[in-house]
């Protein structure tokens, strides 16, 4: 799934008295026959061509209304730098330079609840969205996994942990925290000294 139009989805789910719940998220993989949308509480009927004219379904991942696909390229340019074949750890710090500035500014904003209201409140729209723990999960534990042992990410690593931890809202902190406590266990395991 590449895309949706909120406003069209909304607009036919008010149009049949429903709510509209688009199944896989933004980014996620659609095999043939598997579902895109459940309709729930409809007073009239929905035509499955015209939901089905309200989601863009490609090839590849696009940036548009994918915003982990952002965080899977830098973390896959980071992997790529730790894997033995490359050997390059400065790649992977400064993949992580980026990842940090993208966590810093995501966590100050809010994010998307994945509901979307009528002109009269009422809930028409639900959809799949990736949330604050989901977003660092993804940027973490993989670089995390493969830079283990590595010094230079061990220590960028912690410094971008602890600077967001420092810096977001308490709301953000549990996951930034359970990644930190992570690393911790990882540094423990490799350098016993």
């Amino acid at each position: 799934v590449m895309a949706f139009s909120v406003k069209d989805l909304v607009r036919l789910a008010r149009d049949a008295g429903a709510v509209v719940e688009l199944v896989p998220q933004v980014g996620d993989f659609v095999a043939a026959g598997d579902p895109l949308f459940r309709v729930h509480d409809g007073t009239r009927p929905l035509s499955p061509q015209a939901l089905r004219g309200c989601v863009a379904v490609g090839a590849e991942r696009t940036l548009g209304q994918d915003p982990r696909f952002a965080f899977r390229i830098l973390v896959d340019i980071a992997n790529k730098g730790l894997s033995p074949a490359v050997n390059d750890p400065t790649t992977a710090v400064l993949a992580l330079d980026q990842i940090h500035h993208l966590l810093l500014c995501l966590g100050r904003r809010h994010l998307d609840d994945g509901q979307d209201h009528d002109r009269d409140g009422k809930l028409r729209l639900v959809y799949g969205t990736p949330d604050w723990p989901d977003y660092v999960t993804l940027a973490v534990s993989e670089i995390r996994q493969f830079g283990e042992g590595s010094l230079q990410v061990d220590r960028r690593l912690k410094a971008m942990l602890g600077h967001l931890t420092e810096v977001l809202p308490e709301t953000r902190r549990a996951p930034l925290e359970q990644e930190l406590t992570l690393l911790g266990s990882a540094v423990e395991r490799r350098f016993r000294d």
